[in-house]
């Protein structure tokens, strides 16, 4: 009996520690399927906690995805990245929430790697509704990366883990420039429990 409540106290640890692993699980729904994801808040608090304050207060109702970055529609950057970026979208006059404070990959530890989920921003500090998803591996965007001459790169915060062939379609898309000439809709945004 004694060996029996051991391994039901050991058994039921390691399903508590399975499923508290500090990572949250979202769904993306588009009108071309559906994207999921991880975001990491142990590692990068601050982007995770804004993405999760977006998703639980309704704040992407009328997200979608709007600019593809693709190798042969950057004529102006010497440093190439390929991305889809999505969110409420450019002509938003003003974000829900207040712009939040720059996490480094450097801080974070978390890299564009192919999936990664990230902030779109101008200066460092400026990041609020605005995300991309990397195809492929970004260095260039990591902390001393060389895409933005301030060389603070992105804040990564979570990762796609099924879907991506939904984010590659996006990317194909036809674009004017790098603005699709069609958004595609984000249907909503759910934390998966």
């Amino acid at each position: 009996m004694k060996k029996l409540i051991t391994l039901l106290s050991l058994a039921l640890l390691i399903a508590c520690t399975k499923n508290n692993n500090n990572v949250v699980n979202i769904e993306i729904e588009t009108d071309l399927g559906i994207i999921k994801a991880e975001l990491y808040p142990d590692k990068a608090p601050i982007a995770s906690q804004n993405f999760i304050r977006y998703i639980k207060n309704n704040k992407f109702e009328e997200a979608h995805f709007y600019r593809v970055v693709r190798k042969n529609n950057q004529p102006n950057n010497d440093v190439k990245i390929e991305v889809i970026q999505g969110g409420l979208g450019f002509d938003v006059e003003e974000a829900p929430y207040p712009a939040i404070k720059h996490e480094t990959t450097q801080e974070t530890g978390i890299l564009h790697v192919n999936g990664a989920i990230s902030m779109a921003r101008n200066e460092p500090g400026t990041a609020s509704s605005e995300f991309f998803i990397c195809i492929g591996d970004q260095p260039e965007l990591d902390f001393g990366g060389k895409r933005n001459p301030d060389g603070q790169g992105f804040t990564a915060f979570g990762k796609v883990i099924e879907g991506m062939n939904v984010v590659r379609e996006i990317q194909s898309m036809e674009a004017d420039g790098q603005m699709l000439k069609q958004v595609v809709n984000i249907k909503s945004i759910s934390i998966v429990e």
